[in-house]
């Protein structure tokens, strides 16, 4: 497949990677403890903005986390300090800054190469973006303004994964993360077949 088509796949790819695995431990936690975990996803590919898709969609454990611990503080911080919407810009982007250096880490330690930062400036684009349509939608122009869902998903899902084909992925592509990992996922399975399944 050409290079583009497969970093226009790999957010699918991930999406769906994480979706069964997280499906898959939410199992196991029912069947060991009994307890049932809230969804980490709420079909973000119907996302109408993206305040909508990081906020209420994609991967909803990380963002109950990051609010609490970095827009709320940072927000209450600038309140009296600046404007309302300055404070509101700031807090999203401390959000998006703190997101973009976690991942960077955490792609670090899967492909243990040097970051480039394409994997931050993901995240800061995307803040830059989001904290702009949350200014957007306050203004009058944008409020009598209104864009089917059809249309606005198609933009959203769009422009999520363009950027991610742009800036997240070239750097997993690199290191053949996705490779290494369907094979150690395999290797995984073998080991597990070989000792429980033939004793």
């Amino acid at each position: 497949m050409s290079p583009l088509v497969l970093l226009a796949i790999y957010p699918l790819h991930i999406y769906l990677e994480l979706e069964i695995v997280l499906m898959l431990v939410k199992l196991l936690v029912f069947i060991i403890l009994g307890c049932d975990l809230e969804p980490q996803f709420n079909e973000p590919y119907l996302a109408t903005s993206l305040q909508d898709f990081w906020g209420r969609r994609w991967n909803l454990m990380v963002t109950q986390l990051l609010k609490p611990a970095i827009y709320i503080p940072v927000r209450r911080l600038c309140n009296g300090r600046m404007s309302s919407d300055h404070a509101r810009f700031l807090a999203v982007m401390a959000t998006f800054i703190f997101s973009g250096v976690a991942h960077e880490v955490f792609f670090f330690t899967l492909t243990f190469e040097m970051p480039t930062g394409e994997v931050a400036c993901f995240f800061v684009l995307h803040g830059v973006c989001t904290a702009a349509e949350i200014a957007a939608k306050r203004t009058e122009f944008v409020r009598r303004w209104r864009v089917s869902p059809t249309v606005s998903r198609l933009f959203t899902v769009g422009f999520v994964v363009m950027t991610s084909g742009w800036l997240l992925f070239p750097t997993a592509a690199r290191s053949n993360m996705l490779d290494r990992a369907a094979n150690e996922a395999l290797l995984s399975i073998d080991f597990f077949k070989r000792t429980f399944l033939y004793l």
